[in-house]
């Protein structure tokens, strides 16, 4: 948290107070760059959480993610009001573009903020709540469960494709001008996104640190560590497996809400099941069941990312499927996990050289 917070003060100092002509300087763009993965941090957070500490690994928590993205878009499309392309104050371009006559009823309330911020907790929790209620109470585990994630996921995908469900189909919701009315494209906005973003992230962070640490969390871990023990001891395992993925689902959402004021759009391409199994790497790579590590992963590999796919983009997909075979063979518990282990068994060995040499000289 401190490490977060120092380079947060230094990203708000860099782009507003030192010189664009100096080398210290953060440019704007990068202050965009570096809100989304924050945003990409909370989501790998919540997925550690319940992966991590539970051991459900969900290969589906995109869709929650981009359900929260969504919910937010919306919001965003009704503070566009008459300055879109046909000029229409009611509907937004791409109902205008289909004929629509009226809005529809699901998008009544998202010209308020407060009911959008609503929107993008509960529509997350109550799918997680209504998909785990049937799939714990059916006892789905293991790699079943992560099957019937990836199919929720992918369902939903085909369904936000379609134009007829209001939600701008391919295309997806853009165009934005403003947030709670401050420019999006002003500098001083994307610096009170990143803000806003990394503020998310430490609530998000402190909130899975509370629940590891309490009596729920230790239930947790004996659930992914022995589930049929836990049940004959008489713990309600579907509750307590419940309950978590719903918290998750709810950060996953709150993260999609803070990405796509900071990227501009947001489109069913967020569905993908391909992006959530890459939402399992970065907790991988990172170390599962650290919390930290999944921070620490989520960012790692965006960056490379980033980066790799500019330098080398025909290799970018041949490097990450390497980097996660390399993660399971050489870093099984991930970056965070495994290095400490490496520091104690060089300890050790120099413990042992010591002694040896204590030895030798009696």
């Amino acid at each position: 948290m401190g490490i977060l917070l120092a380079a947060t003060l230094y990203i708000i100092i860099g782009n507003v107070w030192i010189p664009a002509d100096s080398f210290f300087h953060v440019p704007t763009y990068m202050v965009s760059l570096l809100g989304k993965y924050v945003c990409y941090a909370l989501l790998a957070l919540s997925v550690d959480l319940i992966w991590g500490y539970c051991g459900i690994l969900s290969l589906g928590h995109g869709a929650f993610f981009a359900l929260g993205g969504y919910a937010m878009g919306m919001y965003l499309m009704r503070q566009i009001g008459d300055r879109g392309v046909y000029g229409n104050p009611d509907l937004p371009d791409f109902m205008v573009f289909l004929n629509w006559q009226e809005l529809p009823w699901y998008w009544f309330g998202f010209d308020s903020f407060i009911f959008a911020a609503l929107m993008v907790m509960l529509v997350p929790g109550l799918l997680a709540f209504v998909f785990g209620w049937f799939a714990f109470r059916s006892r789905v585990t293991g790699v079943y469960f992560s099957i019937i994630t990836q199919a929720m996921t992918y369902a939903l995908l085909l369904a936000f494709f379609r134009n007829d469900m209001g939600f701008g189909g391919n295309n997806g919701l853009t165009d934005f001008k403003d947030i709670l009315g401050f420019d999006l494209r002003a500098d001083g906005t994307k610096i009170g996104l990143f803000c806003g973003s990394v503020i998310a992230l430490l609530v998000g962070y402190l909130v899975c640190v509370y629940i590891t640490q309490s009596k729920f969390g230790r239930v947790l871990i004996a659930i992914r560590d022995a589930e049929s023990r836990a049940r004959f001891t008489g713990y309600r395992v579907e509750f307590y497996k419940l309950t978590v993925f719903v918290i998750s689902a709810v950060l996953a959402g709150i993260a999609g809400a803070f990405y796509v004021p900071q990227v501009g759009i947001i489109n069913p391409s967020e569905f993908s099941p391909a992006n959530s199994i890459e939402i399992v790497i970065w907790v991988a790579v990172g170390g599962r069941g650290t919390l930290w590590g999944a921070v620490l992963g989520a960012v790692l590999i965006n960056w490379g990312k980033s980066y790799f796919t500019g330098a080398l983009p025909d290799a970018w997909l041949y490097m990450l499927g390497g980097l996660f075979v390399f993660s399971t063979l050489v870093l099984p518990k991930g970056i965070v996990g495994t290095v400490p282990l490496w520091a104690e068994k060089i300890k050790r060995r120099i413990a042992l050289k010591s002694s040896a040499a204590d030895t030798g000289v009696k």
